[in-house]
């Protein structure tokens, strides 16, 4: 049973270019309890929603920062009770293999629901998208178009009910609105000068080659060449892991842990990056020069955003954030958690000393501190090495990284990386028991989900 006076289950259609704000062109609601139905066509958007709105009335959605994008350009008040049974079903089968994936078919065919109205006219949703629906498709071909859509969402919503825990559902429901103010927003992009790059990308690549390559003469023209990469690192004396064939690993994540443990092989990393993802034109940006993008929220196996890299400007390199550029009298903050892991877990855990070492400011530090590596007076300044050693353990533990691996990133001896993870285990007992019971509990029940419920 849903607890509100009514349930709204609606659908939008829309237009929306690269870059650009969605257009609406039609919009179906069915209002569950009482049976009534709304069907809305460009011309006739007014400036509410024809249904009920307030906290009382829940709204339905499938992937809803779409239909609350929709809400935005049309100057409506959000909903205040969103439940989106996109993230519900990502959230109900987060782990787990799904028979056709994560979309509205695949929620359908998981649930053995019909989806033959939500294949049908690919062709008329295509158009629709592009904008070139006008002279193919009539108003009313595409309102019965998007109340099949509707009426499929309906039946998948009373399929996933009784598994749908609606007070953490309704918080995840807040958020994919908080996703639709991003993505309506956009981000700030300097267009002059990405169009200045863009039409001299290919020079742009050619001279960081000439730069960064003359340190490592691993590059044949733009071709990264395997054999020489193998001579530089045999003279240099740096051990490099190995794919099962005994080719050289040249993951992007190797070259990421490797830089870490080896630093001099960062700028070649970065090159490699920027080479193989930077893709300028992919970049989305409206005519009003703001960065937009679907998020892809509750995308990733942790919960998370998981946009495109190669259309998102947080995606690629990070000196290309340097193309954003707030509008005149307004300013961007970039603002990041600092150590979030270490603090969650301290404070999940209760581990009083774990929480001593957050409160520090500096919990790396703090960790050696506890350990009795370093003296009470030691800083960042007179202990950086050893710092930099204990701030590898935590991150590798947050990781579930094991000796073998700790010890590769932190280019020391086995011996040396399981001596740290043993001190880590010492000094947070009550952190390390915690854990353990959690990995006991996901054991036992096949399951593990965060305080709110993902």
């Amino acid at each position: 049973m849903i607890p509100f006076r009514e349930v709204v289950v609606a659908d939008f259609e829309f237009s929306a270019l690269p870059g650009e704000r969605p257009v609406p062109v039609c919009l179906v609601a069915h209002e569950l309890r009482s049976g009534r139905r709304f069907r809305i066509f460009e011309n006739q958007f007014g400036p509410l929603p024809p249904y009920a709105t307030g906290p009382d009335v829940l709204f339905v959605g499938f992937y809803c920062s779409a239909e609350l994008g929709c809400y935005r350009v049309l100057d409506w008040p959000m909903p205040e009770r969103v439940l989106d049974v996109f993230v519900e079903f990502r959230n109900r089968t987060n782990g787990l293999p799904t028979p056709a994936g994560s979309g509205l078919l695949g929620a359908l065919a998981y649930f053995g629901l019909d989806g033959i109205a939500a294949v049908e006219k690919h062709e008329m949703q295509e158009a629709i998208g592009n904008g070139t629906w006008r002279e193919r498709f009539t108003p009313e071909e595409i309102l019965d178009y998007c109340e099949g859509d509707v009426a499929t969402l309906a039946r998948l919503l009373l399929a996933m009910l009784p598994g749908i825990d609606l007070p953490r559902a309704l918080l995840r429901g807040r958020y994919m609105a908080a996703a639709a103010a991003m993505e309506h927003n956009g981000v700030p992009i300097d267009v002059e000068m990405l169009e200045h790059l863009r039409a001299g990308w290919t020079a742009i690549q050619d001279q960081l080659i000439a730069a960064i390559d003359r340190d490592y003469g691993v590059y044949d023209g733009r071709s990264f060449r395997l054999d020489r990469f193998a001579k530089y690192l045999a003279a240099a004396g740096i051990p490099w892991p190995l794919l099962e064939s005994g080719q050289l690993d040249l993951s992007d994540g190797t070259f990421r842990q490797m830089a870490r443990a080896y630093p001099q092989i960062a700028p070649l990393r970065e090159l490699r990056s920027s080479l193989a993802e930077l893709r300028l034109n992919d970049l989305r940006v409206g005519r009003d020069g703001r960065n937009r993008t679907i998020l892809s929220a509750f995308r990733s196996r942790t919960g998370r955003n998981q946009p495109s890299n190669a259309k998102f400007i947080f995606g690629p390199s990070v000196w290309l954030r340097g193309l954003i550029k707030p509008p005149p009298g307004q300013a961007v903050a970039y603002v990041d958690w600092k150590q979030q892991e270490f603090g969650i877990a301290a404070a999940l855990s209760g581990d009083t000393a774990m929480q001593a070492a957050y409160r520090s400011g500096d919990p790396y530090l703090a960790f050696a501190k506890q350990a009795n590596a370093v003296p009470d007076s030691a800083t960042k300044a007179t202990h950086g090495p050893q710092r930099e050693l204990f701030k590898q353990c935590v991150l590798a533990v947050q990781y579930g990284m094991q000796a073998d691996g700790l010890a590769l990133r932190i280019a020391q001896s086995r011996i040396v990386a399981r001596n740290l993870l043993s001190d880590h285990h010492q000094t947070y007992q009550t952190c390390w028991r915690w854990s353990d019971a959690a990995l006991d509990t996901a054991m036992l029940t096949n399951s593990l989900h965060t305080v709110f419920g993902w």
